[in-house]
């Protein structure tokens, strides 16, 4: 049982720990202009690279070993959330063990491991479901302590874009 004087120093010193252990860095934010969505990232861990489109962003970690993108596409042949959601775990994820895949009215996250990475993505479906933004960081399973982390402080700091709805 604890003493409910010692709650808030409990608090106070787990929330301390947590950003000590994902590195205590400073965030850098990711602005789509044409999408309009955003996120933060570690800039000591990730480094902006080329992206092959103005549709998103492509974020490589100084070793090389772990990616974070972003984007948006348009949903042009008008595919249903659900329906997203399976061509992504055929297409991407063929054979992953999921251990978290929550899906709701316009969003769906899939988080698991395959050939010994790890893997988060989160799609929504803006604009009526005629736009799809999403996000997705894979990481090696062996370094999952120190990226699990950094992937709770980007899904917190993510915000789906509708800029392009017209």
């Amino acid at each position: 049982m604890t003493l409910p004087f010692l709650r808030p120093l409990i608090a106070a010193i787990l929330l301390t720990g947590s950003a000590l252990a994902a590195g205590a860095q400073d965030f850098a934010t990711y602005r789509n202009e044409r999408h309009g969505f955003s996120l933060s990232y570690p800039a000591g861990t990730f480094a902006e690279g080329p992206s092959p489109s103005a549709d998103g962003g492509v974020f490589v970690s100084r070793d090389g070993n772990a990616r974070l993108l972003a984007g948006a596409l348009p949903n042009d042949g008008g595919m249903g959330l659900r329906d997203y959601r399976a061509f992504v775990l055929k297409q991407s994820y063929p054979d992953a063990a999921i251990d978290y895949a929550p899906v709701r009215d316009s969003w769906f996250v899939l988080s698991g491991t395959r050939d010994g990475m790890m893997f988060y993505e989160r799609v929504t479906f803006t604009c009526g479901g005629r736009l799809i933004n999403s996000w997705a960081m894979l990481y090696p399973a062996t370094e999952r302590q120190v990226y699990d982390r950094i992937v709770e402080q980007v899904a917190r700091t993510y915000r789906p874009g509708a800029a392009s709805c017209g």
